[in-house]
């Protein structure tokens, strides 16, 4: 398993893979088959973060994208030292240990990048994501109530972040 970062050339791969775990999991934002396929779109995400501002890492298997891991850094001066966090595996290769590998990259580039607080969302009911960002040192900060609507219900999410080393401006 290759942990790297994405290029503009993994766009269409990239949103394939994007469009697979919509139909997989209930987890991800989109339902399957609403995602837009906006290749200029994800290029501008994937440039973006080739510049370094952001960070974008996928996880390949024999030439496959099989997961990502998405850090978008807070774009005014007060937010500066934030990212917010967004991952997706595929199924078939969850509890492989793709995901702290993920957070390990995403802890050495919070820190050469003076991210000191990371913060995701995760639905209350996803008991595995929960367990792997608390093993990567998230905690629950609050709950974001009726966050979305799926299958006829509202649906609550933890509002999760991390506290990295401090650094001095």
């Amino acid at each position: 398993m290759l942990i790297r970062k994405i290029q503009i050339k993994d766009a269409e791969a990239f949103f394939e893979m994007l469009s697979e775990l919509d139909k997989e999991t209930e987890f991800m934002m989109y339902e399957p088959d609403e995602r837009i396929k906006d290749l200029k779109q994800l290029e501008g995400l994937i440039r973006t973060a080739e510049q370094g501002t952001d960070l974008l890492l996928a996880a390949e298997e024999k030439g496959q994208i099989v997961g990502f891991l998405s850090a978008q850094r807070g774009i005014p001066k007060r937010i500066r030292h934030t990212a917010y966090i967004v991952t997706g595996i595929r199924l078939s290769y969850r509890g492989k240990g793709i995901g702290s590998s993920f957070f390990k990259e995403l802890d050495k580039w919070a820190a050469n990048n003076n991210i000191t607080r990371l913060e995701l969302t995760v639905m209350c009911h996803n008991t595995i994501a929960k367990r792997l960002y608390e093993k990567n040192g998230f905690q629950v900060e609050g709950i974001k109530k009726n966050s979305m609507f799926m299958d006829g219900h509202y649906v609550d999410e933890f509002y999760m972040a991390k506290i990295t080393e401090s650094f001095h401006i």
